[in-house]
């Protein structure tokens, strides 16, 4: 554990809480990806399948049960308490291609051919690119609540801090993964543009708006 893990894992949390707020607080899901939220379901799920068969420390535990709640429930919020207000003419985005595109690259990518390490590189490259349908959606809307701009700079920054995390372990305990840096670097870069526009727009007190 480092800084910049730790702030990290708070601002990946942070995100977590931030849509939840954001849902009960607009009794509504408009402007939201229920595909995203179902990719994290399947991102959290499959990563920490080891919940129960391996102890690394309390705060480990405890943060993959939180992950693995809050996004179960975020989707049963969505589908059953707002449903209503769900846009499936919006939330298009064909999310099979980003599962297959996962699995894919967990095949060619992976340190071992085992079930167990497989299936941990998939949930990495299938994060990279779960936050997808959601930029897709603002994309086609061409703006979106600052609440909901706001989760996803949380996560952007979840993400962004996991770089110099990566940087410190190999300095000062001889450890890098490729596997996690590359998916890590990727998903980094799918949220460059947002981040750019979320900088000029939001962090100036402007609506956040896109090019339709």
């Amino acid at each position: 554990m480092n800084i910049f893990r730790f702030f990290g894992d708070l601002s990946h949390l942070a995100s977590r809480f931030i849509l939840l707020y954001a849902i009960e607080s607009n009794r509504s899901i408009n402007g939201l990806s229920l595909k995203t939220q179902v990719l994290y379901v399947i991102v959290f799920v499959t990563r920490y399948l080891d919940l129960f068969t391996k102890y690394y420390s309390f705060y480990n535990t405890l943060f993959k049960i939180v992950f693995i709640a809050s996004s179960i429930y975020t989707v049963y919020v969505m589908v059953y308490k707002y449903q209503k207000s769900i846009q499936n003419h919006v939330d298009t985005f064909p999310i099979r291609y980003l599962i297959g595109g996962a699995a894919l690259a967990s095949l060619i990518f992976t340190h071992k051919y085992t079930f167990g390490e497989v299936i941990w590189s998939f949930s990495l490259w299938l994060e990279a690119v779960a936050i997808l349908p959601q930029l897709f959606i603002l994309q086609r809307t061409g703006e979106a609540e600052n609440i909901t701009t706001h989760y996803i700079f949380a996560l952007g920054i979840y993400r962004a801090l996991y770089i110099p995390n990566w940087i410190y372990r190999y300095f000062a305990e001889g450890h890098f993964d490729y596997i996690s840096v590359l998916a890590g670097i990727l998903q980094t870069a799918v949220y460059s543009d947002f981040f750019y526009i979320y900088y000029t727009k939001v962090m100036k007190g402007k609506k956040f708006e896109l090019p339709v």
